[in-house]
């Protein structure tokens, strides 16, 4: 009878399962169906299969929105932000935990509490103090803002995992004659990996579709990232449907594609970071 019953709960949770993720499908279903469609046939029923593939779409979304670039533009902030986010909280992090004092737990404090800091409370005095500083309409602006927005959550994270590293082997280093730099740079942070590619994925996701942080720093047209391209599409009075959807296409295959090929690592790093401490 427990077998029975075991067996028919996990068939129920599996056909809810299945169930709940068809209806994350949805969406994706919407955006690659449509953008294949010319704009009179979205707007006559954008449920159903198209009758011709227009593959113009994309064509013309990529000539329009100038992909290239904006493509460029994106890989180049988020690789930039990616690596000072993985080297400044992973020192930051070694430190709060090997060398605990009422600073360093009370900067960590501060750390963790500016995570419940909502982004739009602090949007005009973020305004002004990049004008004071002349980071306004440039990447360098918006390098400095994913740095302090982001390097919160990445601190969080590596500390936890820091602590499932064992002291002893960092104290074998020592004795080896190894630098306190050597010991973080050799030893310590190549134990980070599982954790910093979680790090990377959460923040590669988080920067390369954010819209509203790039649309506040940047306005020259050759600084648009792809949200801010693919936004150009949407007017006052007109919306082009058919080309905002083969521009939503191509700007997060290839997000998703590098979040497919490593997502077993943020279980990973998670799981492993929640072992100690």
């Amino acid at each position: 009878m427990t077998s029975r019953r075991y067996s028919a709960g996990m068939l129920i949770l599996e056909v809810c399962a299945v169930i709940l993720a068809l209806i994350f499908l949805v969406p994706f279903y919407f955006l690659l169906v449509n953008s294949v469609k010319s704009f009179a046939e979205i707007l006559l029923d954008s449920a159903a299969l198209p009758t011709k593939l227009v593959w113009e779409n994309y064509s013309r979304a990529w000539e329009i929105m100038n992909f290239p670039r904006a493509f460029g533009n994106s890989i180049f902030i988020t690789v930039i932000s990616n690596i000072g986010l993985t080297v400044i909280s992973s020192m930051c992090a070694y430190r709060f935990v090997r060398h605990p004092s009422r600073l360093n737990n009370l900067l960590f404090t501060l750390f963790v509490a500016a995570m419940v800091i909502p982004f739009q409370s602090i949007m005009i005095p973020l305004m002004r103090v990049g004008s004071w500083f002349n980071l306004l309409d440039s990447r360098l602006g918006l390098f400095v803002c994913y740095l302090g927005f982001g390097v919160p959550i990445s601190i969080f994270l590596f500390h936890g995992f820091v602590k499932s590293i064992p002291v002893e082997i960092e104290e074998s280093a020592v004795v080896d004659g190894c630098s306190p730099l050597g010991v973080f740079t050799r030893i310590v942070f190549p134990l980070l990996k599982p954790m910093t590619v979680t790090i990377v994925i959460l923040n590669s996701l988080w920067i390369w579709n954010d819209f509203l942080l790039p649309s506040l720093l940047l306005g020259r047209i050759e600084l648009r990232t792809i949200p801010l391209s693919t936004f150009s599409f949407f007017g006052q009075y007109t919306k082009q449907w058919d080309l905002a959807l083969a521009a939503l296409v191509m700007g997060i295959t290839p997000i998703v594609i590098f979040f497919l090929s490593l997502q077993r690592h943020i279980i990973e790093g998670i799981t492993a970071g929640s072992v100690k401490g």
